[in-house]
């Protein structure tokens, strides 16, 4: 089992693949199913990442919405029929940052 560190660790990585490729815009974005498949893909391993953290650090973090995390997962992995690319546009604008301010806080303590 990895520690607490190695997964926000990789969760930050995933954020940093999305930053980059949405870089260029929700235009780019909306006209791109390339763009738009990497980033879903990033928000699932993401998701999963943070869905493995210990208890006692997503307890530890009580701003963090984790279930939400969790079902955005579950939305991306098993409803893919059912992902509306503007909400997820949305999430990437808003929550994502929101969440990479939450676990660069969680690594320096």
């Amino acid at each position: 089992m990895k520690d607490d560190r190695a997964y926000l660790l990789h969760i930050l990585e995933c954020i940093r693949r999305i930053e980059d490729d949405v870089k260029d815009g929700r235009n780019a974005y909306e006209s791109s199913h390339t763009i738009q498949d990497a980033v879903i893909r990033n928000l699932q391993v993401m998701a999963e990442s943070a869905k493995r953290l210990s208890v006692e650090l997503q307890a530890a973090h009580p701003a963090v919405n984790w279930r939400a995390i969790t079902g955005l997962r579950n939305v991306l992995v098993h409803d893919y029929f059912g992902v509306d690319l503007g909400i997820v546009w949305e999430i990437v604008a808003k929550d994502v940052p929101e969440f990479k301010t939450a676990v660069l806080r969680m690594l320096s303590k």
